[in-house]
Protein backbone atom coordinates (compact mmCIF):
# COMPACT_ATOMS: atom_id res chain seq x y z
CA UNK A 1 0.00 0.00 0.00
CA UNK A 2 1.33 3.68 -0.96
CA UNK A 3 0.44 6.65 0.19
CA UNK A 4 1.38 9.46 -2.30
CA UNK A 5 2.56 13.10 -1.15
CA UNK A 6 3.57 16.26 -3.10
CA UNK A 7 6.06 18.53 -1.21
CA UNK A 8 6.32 21.40 -3.00
CA UNK A 9 9.08 22.94 -1.37
CA UNK A 10 12.26 20.83 0.18
CA UNK A 11 13.42 22.42 3.59
CA UNK A 12 14.50 20.88 6.52
CA UNK A 13 11.39 22.55 8.55
CA UNK A 14 8.85 20.76 6.04
CA UNK A 15 10.80 17.62 6.08
CA UNK A 16 11.12 16.73 9.69
CA UNK A 17 7.80 17.22 11.34
CA UNK A 18 6.70 15.16 8.27
CA UNK A 19 8.90 12.00 8.83
CA UNK A 20 9.40 12.46 12.27
CA UNK A 21 4.94 11.76 12.32
CA UNK A 22 5.22 8.81 9.79
CA UNK A 23 8.46 7.39 12.04
CA UNK A 24 5.58 7.73 15.01
CA UNK A 25 2.25 6.66 12.94
CA UNK A 26 3.40 4.20 10.43
CA UNK A 27 6.80 2.96 11.98
CA UNK A 28 6.91 -0.64 9.73
CA UNK A 29 6.79 2.25 6.58
CA UNK A 30 9.03 3.34 4.08
CA UNK A 31 9.16 6.06 1.52
CA UNK A 32 10.26 6.82 -1.95
CA UNK A 33 11.50 9.64 -3.38
CA UNK A 34 10.65 11.54 -6.90
CA UNK A 35 12.88 14.28 -7.06
CA UNK A 36 12.95 16.45 -9.91
CA UNK A 37 16.06 17.64 -11.79
CA UNK A 38 16.32 21.01 -10.53
CA UNK A 39 16.42 20.01 -7.14
CA UNK A 40 19.06 17.29 -7.63
CA UNK A 41 21.45 19.26 -4.59
CA UNK A 42 18.68 18.49 -2.35
CA UNK A 43 19.76 14.76 -2.37
CA UNK A 44 21.96 15.25 0.68
CA UNK A 45 19.47 16.99 2.78
CA UNK A 46 16.75 14.30 2.42
CA UNK A 47 19.34 11.23 3.00
CA UNK A 48 20.51 13.49 6.48
CA UNK A 49 16.70 13.75 7.47
CA UNK A 50 16.12 10.14 6.46
CA UNK A 51 19.06 9.13 9.10
CA UNK A 52 18.06 11.34 11.73
CA UNK A 53 14.67 9.75 11.70
CA UNK A 54 16.05 6.19 10.75
CA UNK A 55 13.70 6.44 8.33
CA UNK A 56 14.27 3.49 4.83
CA UNK A 57 14.30 5.90 2.02
CA UNK A 58 15.11 5.15 -1.46
CA UNK A 59 14.59 7.89 -4.74
CA UNK A 60 15.45 8.71 -8.09
CA UNK A 61 16.14 11.78 -9.82
CA UNK A 62 13.55 12.35 -13.02
CA UNK A 63 13.70 15.26 -15.55
CA UNK A 64 10.36 16.37 -13.86
CA UNK A 65 7.96 15.68 -11.75
CA UNK A 66 4.18 15.47 -12.34
CA UNK A 67 0.95 16.23 -10.34
CA UNK A 68 -2.92 17.14 -11.19
CA UNK A 69 -1.58 20.75 -11.81
CA UNK A 70 0.55 20.31 -14.28
CA UNK A 71 4.46 19.39 -14.84
CA UNK A 72 6.43 20.39 -11.88
CA UNK A 73 10.13 21.45 -11.81
CA UNK A 74 10.72 21.71 -7.68
CA UNK A 75 9.62 19.98 -4.56
CA UNK A 76 9.42 16.06 -4.26
CA UNK A 77 7.20 13.54 -4.55
CA UNK A 78 7.36 11.52 -1.39
CA UNK A 79 5.76 7.80 -1.49
CA UNK A 80 5.13 6.62 1.42
CA UNK A 81 5.18 2.62 1.04
CA UNK A 82 3.42 1.04 4.26
CA UNK A 83 4.87 -1.46 5.63
CA UNK A 84 8.56 -0.66 3.48
CA UNK A 85 8.79 -3.32 0.54
CA UNK A 86 11.92 -5.42 0.17
CA UNK A 87 14.16 -3.34 -2.17
CA UNK A 88 17.69 -3.47 -3.15
CA UNK A 89 20.10 -0.16 -4.62
CA UNK A 90 22.72 -2.16 -7.35
CA UNK A 91 25.60 -0.09 -8.69
CA UNK A 92 27.36 -0.94 -11.99
CA UNK A 93 25.05 -2.74 -14.49
CA UNK A 94 26.28 -0.35 -17.50
CA UNK A 95 28.37 -3.72 -18.81
CA UNK A 96 27.08 -6.52 -20.48
CA UNK A 97 30.20 -8.85 -19.11
CA UNK A 98 29.27 -8.37 -15.59
CA UNK A 99 26.22 -10.64 -14.75
CA UNK A 100 26.71 -9.90 -11.42
CA UNK A 101 24.55 -6.96 -10.93
CA UNK A 102 21.78 -9.36 -12.48
CA UNK A 103 22.65 -11.44 -10.26
CA UNK A 104 22.40 -10.10 -7.20
CA UNK A 105 19.04 -8.94 -8.14
CA UNK A 106 17.79 -12.33 -8.76
CA UNK A 107 18.69 -13.59 -5.70
CA UNK A 108 17.30 -10.90 -3.62
CA UNK A 109 14.07 -11.25 -5.42
CA UNK A 110 14.01 -15.36 -4.85
CA UNK A 111 15.03 -14.56 -1.01
CA UNK A 112 11.86 -12.25 -0.38
CA UNK A 113 9.67 -14.40 -2.83
CA UNK A 114 6.42 -16.05 -0.78
CA UNK A 115 7.63 -19.76 -0.44
CA UNK A 116 3.90 -21.20 -1.41
CA UNK A 117 2.78 -20.87 -5.28
CA UNK A 118 0.37 -18.04 -5.84
CA UNK A 119 -1.65 -17.38 -8.83
CA UNK A 120 -1.21 -13.55 -7.37
CA UNK A 121 2.58 -12.80 -8.40
CA UNK A 122 4.41 -9.95 -7.01
CA UNK A 123 5.67 -7.22 -8.88
CA UNK A 124 9.00 -6.48 -9.62
CA UNK A 125 9.05 -2.63 -9.85
CA UNK A 126 12.66 -1.84 -11.56
CA UNK A 127 13.81 2.42 -11.89
CA UNK A 128 17.37 2.44 -14.05
CA UNK A 129 19.88 4.69 -15.16
CA UNK A 130 18.30 5.93 -18.50
CA UNK A 131 22.12 5.84 -19.74
CA UNK A 132 22.49 2.10 -19.17
CA UNK A 133 22.88 0.74 -22.28
CA UNK A 134 21.93 -2.34 -22.10
CA UNK A 135 18.42 -2.35 -20.51
CA UNK A 136 16.63 -5.07 -22.34
CA UNK A 137 19.73 -7.55 -21.71
CA UNK A 138 19.27 -6.91 -18.33
CA UNK A 139 15.48 -7.67 -18.37
CA UNK A 140 16.38 -10.32 -20.36
CA UNK A 141 18.61 -11.54 -17.42
CA UNK A 142 16.32 -11.20 -14.63
CA UNK A 143 13.74 -13.62 -17.01
CA UNK A 144 16.37 -16.27 -17.59
CA UNK A 145 16.37 -16.47 -13.80
CA UNK A 146 13.03 -15.39 -12.55
CA UNK A 147 10.66 -16.32 -15.84
CA UNK A 148 6.97 -16.01 -14.56
CA UNK A 149 8.03 -15.64 -10.71
CA UNK A 150 6.90 -11.98 -11.06
CA UNK A 151 5.65 -9.40 -13.40
CA UNK A 152 7.74 -7.13 -14.27
CA UNK A 153 7.56 -2.94 -13.90
CA UNK A 154 9.52 -0.29 -14.05
CA UNK A 155 10.77 3.43 -14.95
CA UNK A 156 13.84 5.07 -16.11
CA UNK A 157 15.53 7.90 -13.96
CA UNK A 158 18.15 10.54 -15.40
CA UNK A 159 18.58 13.52 -17.22
CA UNK A 160 16.16 14.69 -20.14
CA UNK A 161 19.52 15.92 -21.54
CA UNK A 162 21.21 12.42 -21.49
CA UNK A 163 24.63 13.57 -19.54
CA UNK A 164 25.70 11.44 -17.02
CA UNK A 165 24.22 12.28 -13.57
CA UNK A 166 24.10 10.54 -10.08
CA UNK A 167 20.06 9.61 -10.30
CA UNK A 168 19.79 6.89 -7.90
CA UNK A 169 20.26 7.13 -4.13
CA UNK A 170 19.52 6.06 -0.68
CA UNK A 171 20.10 7.60 2.56
CA UNK A 172 24.09 7.23 2.44
CA UNK A 173 24.29 7.16 -1.07
CA UNK A 174 23.60 8.79 -4.59
CA UNK A 175 25.00 6.26 -7.77
CA UNK A 176 24.85 6.66 -11.52
CA UNK A 177 25.06 3.26 -13.85
CA UNK A 178 22.68 1.17 -11.54
CA UNK A 179 19.23 0.03 -10.92
CA UNK A 180 16.45 -0.07 -7.99
CA UNK A 181 14.46 -3.08 -7.34
CA UNK A 182 11.32 -3.35 -5.40
CA UNK A 183 9.27 -6.29 -4.62
CA UNK A 184 5.50 -5.35 -3.84
CA UNK A 185 2.83 -7.02 -3.19
CA UNK A 186 -0.30 -7.87 -6.12
CA UNK A 187 -2.71 -5.79 -4.64
CA UNK A 188 -1.52 -2.53 -6.45
CA UNK A 189 -2.58 -2.52 -9.76
CA UNK A 190 -0.22 -1.80 -12.84
CA UNK A 191 -0.88 -0.61 -16.54
CA UNK A 192 1.95 0.25 -18.81
CA UNK A 193 0.35 1.30 -22.68
CA UNK A 194 2.23 3.57 -25.12
CA UNK A 195 -0.85 3.47 -28.01
CA UNK A 196 1.75 3.77 -30.63
CA UNK A 197 0.33 2.34 -34.08
CA UNK A 198 2.91 0.44 -36.42
CA UNK A 199 3.93 1.75 -39.55
CA UNK A 200 4.81 0.53 -43.14
CA UNK A 201 8.49 0.44 -44.03
CA UNK A 202 10.16 -2.82 -42.37
CA UNK A 203 14.17 -2.58 -42.55
CA UNK A 204 17.31 -4.24 -40.37
CA UNK A 205 19.68 -3.15 -38.08
CA UNK A 206 22.95 -4.37 -39.33
CA UNK A 207 25.42 -3.34 -37.01
CA UNK A 208 24.53 -2.13 -33.59
CA UNK A 209 26.04 -2.14 -30.28
CA UNK A 210 23.89 -1.59 -26.76
CA UNK A 211 21.64 1.38 -27.81
CA UNK A 212 23.56 2.56 -30.89
CA UNK A 213 22.72 1.72 -34.45
CA UNK A 214 25.85 2.08 -36.35
CA UNK A 215 24.05 0.82 -39.74
CA UNK A 216 20.67 0.02 -41.32
CA UNK A 217 20.70 -1.87 -44.33
CA UNK A 218 24.64 -2.17 -43.85
CA UNK A 219 24.53 1.95 -44.50
CA UNK A 220 25.30 4.16 -42.07
CA UNK A 221 22.49 4.51 -39.84
CA UNK A 222 21.26 8.46 -40.29
CA UNK A 223 21.26 8.42 -43.92
CA UNK A 224 18.80 5.54 -43.96
CA UNK A 225 16.79 7.27 -41.16
CA UNK A 226 16.88 10.46 -43.16
CA UNK A 227 15.55 9.05 -46.78
CA UNK A 228 13.16 7.37 -44.81
CA UNK A 229 11.65 10.58 -42.93
CA UNK A 230 11.36 12.72 -46.26
CA UNK A 231 10.13 9.36 -48.17
CA UNK A 232 7.09 8.78 -45.76
CA UNK A 233 6.38 12.49 -44.74
CA UNK A 234 8.54 14.51 -46.43
CA UNK A 235 10.21 15.91 -43.26
CA UNK A 236 14.27 17.06 -44.05
CA UNK A 237 16.34 15.77 -41.25
CA UNK A 238 19.86 17.54 -40.16
CA UNK A 239 22.04 16.58 -37.22
CA UNK A 240 20.95 19.96 -36.34
CA UNK A 241 17.11 19.74 -36.23
CA UNK A 242 17.34 15.80 -35.76
CA UNK A 243 16.25 15.74 -31.85
CA UNK A 244 13.70 18.37 -32.59
CA UNK A 245 12.15 15.87 -35.49
CA UNK A 246 12.93 12.48 -34.35
CA UNK A 247 11.24 12.26 -31.56
CA UNK A 248 7.99 12.57 -33.61
CA UNK A 249 9.94 9.58 -35.66
CA UNK A 250 10.65 7.14 -33.61
CA UNK A 251 11.67 3.71 -34.96
CA UNK A 252 9.90 0.67 -33.96
CA UNK A 253 11.66 -2.82 -32.94
CA UNK A 254 9.72 -6.02 -34.51
CA UNK A 255 9.90 -8.83 -32.07
CA UNK A 256 7.53 -11.62 -31.71
CA UNK A 257 5.31 -10.09 -29.15
CA UNK A 258 5.17 -6.52 -30.20
CA UNK A 259 6.26 -3.37 -31.77
CA UNK A 260 8.78 -1.67 -29.26
CA UNK A 261 9.37 2.16 -29.55
CA UNK A 262 12.77 3.60 -29.62
CA UNK A 263 13.25 7.34 -29.50
CA UNK A 264 16.39 8.67 -31.23
CA UNK A 265 18.12 11.15 -29.00
CA UNK A 266 21.71 11.06 -30.32
CA UNK A 267 24.13 11.00 -33.20
CA UNK A 268 27.73 9.75 -33.88
CA UNK A 269 29.99 11.46 -36.01
CA UNK A 270 30.24 8.54 -38.34
CA UNK A 271 26.47 8.73 -38.40
CA UNK A 272 24.90 6.03 -35.90
CA UNK A 273 21.74 6.62 -34.22
CA UNK A 274 21.93 6.65 -30.20
CA UNK A 275 18.08 5.30 -29.13
CA UNK A 276 16.74 5.30 -25.47
CA UNK A 277 16.27 1.56 -25.43
CA UNK A 278 18.99 -1.52 -26.92
CA UNK A 279 18.74 -2.34 -30.85
CA UNK A 280 20.16 -5.92 -31.33
CA UNK A 281 22.12 -6.16 -34.22
CA UNK A 282 20.12 -7.83 -37.10
CA UNK A 283 16.45 -6.63 -35.75
CA UNK A 284 14.09 -5.89 -37.54
CA UNK A 285 12.62 -2.07 -37.20
CA UNK A 286 10.19 -0.36 -38.64
CA UNK A 287 9.90 4.17 -38.53
CA UNK A 288 6.99 4.96 -36.67
CA UNK A 289 4.82 7.80 -36.70
CA UNK A 290 4.04 9.14 -33.16
CA UNK A 291 -0.40 9.53 -33.05
CA UNK A 292 -2.10 12.90 -32.95
CA UNK A 293 -3.40 12.96 -29.21
CA UNK A 294 -6.94 12.27 -30.80
CA UNK A 295 -5.63 9.55 -32.28
CA UNK A 296 -4.54 7.88 -29.33
CA UNK A 297 -6.31 5.20 -27.49
CA UNK A 298 -4.07 4.75 -24.77
CA UNK A 299 -6.30 6.46 -22.09
CA UNK A 300 -8.76 4.18 -23.23
CA UNK A 301 -6.55 1.11 -23.03
CA UNK A 302 -5.27 2.11 -19.31
CA UNK A 303 -8.52 3.25 -17.83
CA UNK A 304 -9.94 -0.73 -19.38
CA UNK A 305 -6.65 -1.96 -17.24
CA UNK A 306 -7.46 -0.19 -14.26
CA UNK A 307 -10.77 0.59 -13.95
CA UNK A 308 -12.19 3.65 -12.29
CA UNK A 309 -12.08 4.09 -8.67
CA UNK A 310 -11.77 7.01 -6.02
CA UNK A 311 -7.66 5.94 -5.05
CA UNK A 312 -5.20 8.66 -6.59
CA UNK A 313 -3.34 7.37 -9.34
CA UNK A 314 0.31 6.85 -9.74
CA UNK A 315 1.90 7.72 -13.60
CA UNK A 316 4.96 7.82 -15.00
CA UNK A 317 4.70 10.13 -18.18
CA UNK A 318 7.82 9.69 -21.07
CA UNK A 319 9.30 12.76 -21.73
CA UNK A 320 9.69 11.93 -25.39
CA UNK A 321 6.31 11.36 -25.38
CA UNK A 322 5.61 14.96 -23.46
CA UNK A 323 7.77 16.44 -26.52
CA UNK A 324 5.54 15.03 -28.78
CA UNK A 325 2.34 15.94 -28.05
CA UNK A 326 3.69 19.30 -26.25
CA UNK A 327 1.04 21.47 -24.31
CA UNK A 328 -1.48 18.43 -25.08
CA UNK A 329 0.45 16.46 -23.04
CA UNK A 330 -0.98 17.81 -20.01
CA UNK A 331 -4.50 17.44 -21.50
CA UNK A 332 -3.60 13.79 -21.96
CA UNK A 333 -3.21 13.75 -18.12
CA UNK A 334 -6.08 15.67 -17.07
CA UNK A 335 -8.06 13.13 -19.48
CA UNK A 336 -6.66 10.00 -17.71
CA UNK A 337 -7.57 11.45 -14.32
CA UNK A 338 -10.81 12.02 -15.10
CA UNK A 339 -11.30 8.78 -17.30
CA UNK A 340 -9.72 6.70 -13.93
CA UNK A 341 -12.04 8.87 -11.73
CA UNK A 342 -9.06 9.57 -9.34
CA UNK A 343 -8.75 12.14 -7.19
CA UNK A 344 -5.11 12.90 -7.33
CA UNK A 345 -2.42 12.14 -10.03
CA UNK A 346 0.92 12.05 -9.04
CA UNK A 347 4.47 11.06 -10.69
CA UNK A 348 7.22 11.83 -13.03
CA UNK A 349 8.68 12.31 -16.45
CA UNK A 350 10.47 9.29 -17.57
CA UNK A 351 12.99 8.43 -20.24
CA UNK A 352 12.11 4.42 -20.71
CA UNK A 353 9.23 2.49 -19.51
CA UNK A 354 8.98 -1.34 -18.49
CA UNK A 355 6.03 -3.70 -18.86
CA UNK A 356 5.21 -7.50 -19.19
CA UNK A 357 3.83 -9.11 -22.17
CA UNK A 358 0.31 -10.11 -20.73
CA UNK A 359 0.79 -13.52 -22.86
CA UNK A 360 4.13 -14.62 -22.38
CA UNK A 361 4.90 -12.55 -19.16
CA UNK A 362 7.96 -11.45 -20.88
CA UNK A 363 9.35 -7.95 -19.54
CA UNK A 364 9.35 -5.31 -22.26
CA UNK A 365 11.66 -1.85 -22.64
CA UNK A 366 9.47 0.44 -23.96
CA UNK A 367 9.62 4.49 -25.25
CA UNK A 368 7.04 6.69 -25.26
CA UNK A 369 4.73 4.70 -22.86
CA UNK A 370 2.81 5.62 -19.03
CA UNK A 371 3.32 3.20 -16.43
CA UNK A 372 0.41 4.02 -13.97
CA UNK A 373 -0.31 2.46 -10.35
CA UNK A 374 -3.50 2.55 -8.51
CA UNK A 375 -2.76 1.20 -4.49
Amino acid sequence: MFNAIYQPKLTLDSLAPLFSEWCATTPEAGVFVLLPEAEKEQVSMLQSVARAYNLPMLGAIFPALLTSEGFQQSGAILLQLDPCPPWILVGQLGDNKNVAGVEQIAAFVKSHSPTQVSEDKPILFLTFDCLLPNISTILHGLYTKLEHEVSYVGVNAGSESFQPMPCLFDHNQCIEQGGIAMLLGSETQFAVDHGYPTAKPVFRATSSVGNRIDKINDRPALEIYQQLVKQEFGIDITSENFYQYAVHYPLGLTTVLDVLVRIPVGLTEEGGIYCVGEIPTNSMLKLLLAPRLEESHCIESLTESLGRSDKPLLTFYCAGRRMHFGESAEAELRHLQESCNAPDILGALTLGEIGTDLEMGYPEFHNAALVCARP
